[in-house]
């Protein structure tokens, strides 16, 4: 049945905005988007399944890199149109750059009220040695 899967409140494209989020630690590891054929597959297999807009179709995490998110619980927020998931990031890198989490730039504004973008977190591993493209 998918009851649970009308309650959501997908935009015009029909996705909702999904976080992965580390069971463990709390940390915000990336933000992307899903349809319904993502949320129930990442809900019926316990894995990660998001749509990717660039490419126009469904992007199974890891299914290039290796780096897989396994998936323990699905909340819904208060409006019904944000997906948050806790997972374990296999690998520790979610971020395509590398990175365990794909925020890792820092604003930091100086006195004059200007700033800049500052890296936080090391690339733990190069891109080039996880995708293939």
């Amino acid at each position: 049945m998918s009851d649970w899967l009308d309650a959501v409140k997908w935009d015009a494209q029909g996705l909702v905005p999904a976080i992965a989020q580390d069971a463990a630690s709390g940390e915000i590891l990336m933000v992307a988007w899903m349809n319904r054929e993502a949320l129930e597959e990442t809900a019926r297999t316990g894995r990660g399944v998001y749509f990717s807009r660039s490419r126009n179709r469904l992007w199974r995490k890891g299914e290039e890199s290796g780096h897989v998110q396994n998936v323990g619980e699905i909340r819904l927020d208060c409006d019904n149109d944000v997906v948050l998931l806790k997972i374990e990031q296999v690998g520790g890198i979610a971020c395509h750059t590398g990175r365990r989490s794909c925020f890792f730039q820092k604003l930091a504004m100086d006195n004059q009220g200007g700033g800049h973008w500052v890296t936080t977190a090391p690339v733990l591993k190069n891109p080039d040695e996880i995708y293939r493209t």
